[in-house]
């Protein structure tokens, strides 16, 4: 297995990707400015603090622990949760560094995270994509330094990608909204409401167009990737997301309401269906997220789902539709 260097080890994500890389076998490196408590450190994990924009300090770190891989998820995570000038100076000057650092050092493996706030939905001037579900070809266009910073930090393993050729492997994911394991059972989720609070009230998870991931599921994306990157193109960028949408009503339902003139993009979004493909990664890379709300929700959700209601009513029409009676070409397959 393989020893794997994670900074931002000690935030929302990086605690499940720390947990879940060390689970998988991987001895794994934490790298943060604030240290996760002894007795949360999971077997197979060693911690360091460490301010990684001190000049010098992610080229010491990375040197002293050679690791085979680095995944870069430190940031200031929450858009306009400082002046704008700081979070595009912390973030950009950040993945920058642990870049140049580990390429460098010669570290094989290089990941960084981004966003998928980079195709600039929320943008108060109006946004509509060219169609709907986004995927890794939908044009990115920034609206804020937050999301600027990312699109920079994909553009930056895209530059060193450039210049190491095929010597050294890059790549970058878009996880969707985040939720880490005791934000299930109730904990305040990024923006301050629980889970269920945002199934109840639409409104909570629309500016988010819907999309969140487990955040155990982005550390098995993590696992995959690195166990891929020598076989996929390199530089390549990932979203990755639920298989289905945070949300209880249809996509085509709600985004009319929350996302003036998608109706005639949004349409086909029906049942379960997100905003969002993980196609790419799907069949780059053969990865599946596991989990969903409606399995990890404790206690279970108890309101109306006319999403999942809509989709079993089809999937039931499907399977009574006998064979002779499928049009020539047709599968069951949603496309």
């Amino acid at each position: 297995m393989s020893r794997i260097f994670v900074t931002g080890g000690s935030g929302r994500l990086g605690r499940s990707v720390v947990a879940g890389l060390a689970q998988g076998g991987h001895t794994v490196i934490s790298v943060d400015r604030d240290a996760i408590p002894a007795e949360h450190l999971p077997p197979g994990a060693e911690q360091y603090t460490a301010d990684l924009l001190a000049p010098g300090e992610a080229e010491r770190l990375i040197r002293e622990t050679a690791p085979d891989a680095v995944i870069h998820l430190a940031a200031i995570a929450v858009p306009f949760s400082a002046p704008e000038d700081v979070i595009f100076s912390t973030n950009t000057r950040l993945a920058f560094a642990v870049v140049s650092a580990a390429t460098d050092a010669g570290v094989p493996k290089i990941v960084t995270a981004s966003s998928p706030t980079a195709l600039g939905y929320g943008s108060p001037a109006g946004w509509l994509p060219p169609s709907f579900p986004l995927d890794e070809q939908t044009p990115p266009k920034p609206w804020n330094a937050y999301a600027l910073s990312k699109l920079i930090a994909e553009q930056t393993v895209q530059m060193f990608a450039a210049a190491q050729g095929e010597k050294i492997r890059y790549a970058a994911f878009r996880p969707c909204y985040v939720i880490s394991p005791e934000e299930w059972e109730g904990a305040l989720t990024q923006q301050g409401h629980t889970v269920r609070e945002r199934l109840d009230d639409p409104a909570l998870s629309a500016p988010a167009l819907f999309n969140y991931v487990d955040a155990r599921d982005v550390a098995d994306f993590l696992d995959v990737l690195l166990d891929k990157m020598d076989s996929i193109p390199n530089g390549e960028v990932f979203f990755v997301g639920a298989k289905d949408a945070l949300a209880t009503a249809p996509l085509a339902e709600l985004f009319p309401r929350f996302l003036p003139g998608s109706g005639p993009i949004t349409g086909h979004l029906s049942g379960t269906s997100p905003a969002f493909s993980i196609n790419k990664a799907r069949e780059l890379l053969g990865w599946e997220p596991k989990r969903s709300w409606r399995s990890e929700l404790t206690p279970p959700y108890q309101g109306a789902d006319t999403a999942s209601d809509q989709e079993n009513q089809q999937a039931a029409l499907n399977d009574e539709n006998p064979a002779r009676l499928v049009a020539a070409g047709a599968t069951k397959e949603t496309p």
